[in-house]
């Protein structure tokens, strides 16, 4: 039998608030969950519109904490940042703000320590491969192509 739970509105309410709570959310997220718990249009734009209100839902300060955390954690540079950003919908405006949780000299200073990590782990003697290989792991995780090119050059020389 497929069974599902019907929510009422506060229902639906409360569970976003506990789920906004938890963990910060972007609008997206919140809205993706709504339609799984199978609510209408209106009663989505509603609960959205209340979590606003109730600062539950930030897009800054998701977008802000996401920037930091993506790349405190995960060492990912602006470029993927950006990306998965615009995935979940968030304005430029909002992207730019963003950005400016990560301070310019950590950024230098993150790329080199993943670059030194990551050429320490590489067994290539080929150097054009090497340096093809070190260069697509930092494009993968999100670096804009002048610094990793720079950075390649700079320690397969």
């Amino acid at each position: 039998m497929n069974y599902h739970k019907h929510y009422s509105v506060q229902e639906a309410t409360h569970k976003m608030e506990r789920y906004c709570t938890y963990q910060e959310r972007c609008h997206k997220e919140v809205e993706i969950k709504l339609k799984e718990m199978r609510m209408i249009p209106d009663a989505i734009d509603h609960i959205i519109g209340h979590l606003i209100q109730q600062n539950y839902l930030n897009e800054e300060r998701f977008a802000r904490n996401f920037a930091r955390g993506k790349f405190n954690h995960k060492k990912w540079g602006k470029n993927r940042i950006v990306r998965e950003l615009k995935q979940r919908n968030i304005s430029k405006f909002n992207i730019n703000i963003a950005l400016k949780e990560i301070d310019d000299q950590d950024y230098v200073t993150t790329l080199d320590v993943l670059a030194k990590k990551r050429i320490s782990q590489l067994n290539e003697s080929n150097l054009a491969k090497k340096r093809k290989k070190l260069s697509d792991y930092l494009l993968y995780r999100g670096w804009e192509n002048q610094l990793v090119y720079e950075k390649v050059m700079e320690l397969t020389r």
